[in-house]
């Protein structure tokens, strides 16, 4: 990494809870500022209400539900640019978009994917939860590999309670990584989640019974970012972000 990105702060801003394809409008307009220099990295915090992504590689036909029990929970489809298969994002899920150039960071995208996972596995071990990383698989995991067998009278094994899921056009990056923090997991049940059938499927608020507001553990995990880019963090307004 050149000193001279070590030396320039990573801004981020906390939008609150925002529709998917409005994030993704913004998220895009500075994605291409970024491309072109006219702007520096920023990390995007927030919340989305109810809403099913559908990845590069994902499936329609990975949401197992009829349209209307998705209009029950005010839930929409969307498909989008980033990778992976099809996610859920709601209330009480922290979403962390950066928008940075990875390229300056001297990363590539899986070394980068890593750094992302390694943000949540820091960020769970603070709540007192044991997070890792499986192999051949992107996300971050509780409780061992996904179908091994669990003790007698433990929760499933190989529980997921983050997904990540990226863009990467002319060494800039966007989309990243979802975290379960209080969400409703019962809406995973609509969707084979990272392509997974019968995946377990976890939170901080189900591991701990704590029940943190998304925005501290979205501080958390920012400041985490940060420190593994040995960058300084730079809180922003919304507002400051309009071209």
């Amino acid at each position: 990494m050149t000193q001279k990105l070590q030396n320039s702060p990573l801004r981020t801003a906390w939008l609150g809870r925002i529709g998917y394809e409005e994030a993704l409008e913004l998220q895009r307009s500075l994605f291409e500022r970024r491309k072109a220099s006219e702007m520096g990295d920023i990390v995007l915090l927030l919340e989305h209400e109810p809403v099913f992504t559908l990845g590069r590689r994902a499936s329609r036909e990975d949401v197992l539900v009829a349209d209307d029990a998705l209009e029950s929970i005010g839930a929409s489809v969307v498909e989008t640019d980033r990778g992976g298969e099809v996610t859920y994002h709601g209330p009480g899920q922290l979403v962390m978009y950066p928008v940075i150039s990875i390229r300056e960071a001297e990363l590539g995208p899986v070394a980068y994917v890593r750094i992302l996972e390694q943000v949540v596995i820091d960020v769970l071990r603070s709540f007192g939860i044991n997070g890792h990383r499986v192999v051949g698989k992107t996300g971050v995991w509780v409780g061992g590999e996904p179908g091994s067998k669990p003790a007698e009278g433990q929760n499933p094994a190989g529980r997921k309670i983050a997904a990540m899921g990226v863009r990467v056009s002319a060494g800039v990056a966007m989309h990243g990584m979802a975290l379960n923090v209080s969400t409703d997991l019962s809406h995973f049940e609509y969707i084979v989640p990272c392509g997974m059938p019968n995946l377990p499927v976890t939170s901080i608020h189900a591991e701990t019974e704590h029940q943190p507001s998304v925005q501290e553990v979205g501080d958390l995990a920012v400041s985490r970012f940060a420190e593994l880019l040995q960058r300084k963090v730079l809180p922003v307004q919304p507002s400051s972000l309009a071209v």
